[in-house]
């Protein structure tokens, strides 16, 4: 009898894809991305687990003209990206978790992009 889900299968194989890919670039600040239903989280955390910096999309206007999630969530990241390059960050490694690469951590992570960050 089989105890798992198939979701929960192919999202543990995805969190141990990421897994393998940021435990090999150690000298590296992390990326972490949180996904809500409502809201989007990311924050830079360095090698001893304390975090940098962190945003969130609670706190970014949304002007009239722009709706929808899609948008909040590239302007968090390049919110994130300008306060990177105040602490004079400029690479790091993106850390989704079991969430999939496309979508609102797509967008966050096109946003960090154009604001400068590496990764």
């Amino acid at each position: 009898m089989k105890t798992k889900t198939v979701r929960k299968d192919k999202n543990f194989i995805r969190k141990s894809r990421v897994k393998y890919k940021i435990s090999h670039n150690r000298d590296r600040y992390k990326l972490y991305i949180y996904r809500s239903n409502k809201y989007i989280y990311a924050q830079i955390v360095d090698n001893d687990g304390k975090t940098i910096l962190g945003v969130s999309s609670k706190n970014i206007e949304n002007p009239k003209n722009k709706k929808g999630k899609l948008d909040i969530s590239f302007r968090t990241g390049k919110d994130l990206a300008d306060k990177a390059k105040a602490k004079k960050i400029s690479a790091v490694v993106f850390n989704r978790g079991s969430f999939k690469y496309h979508g609102r951590v797509k967008a966050l992570a096109d946003g960090a992009r154009e604001g400068g960050l590496k990764f």
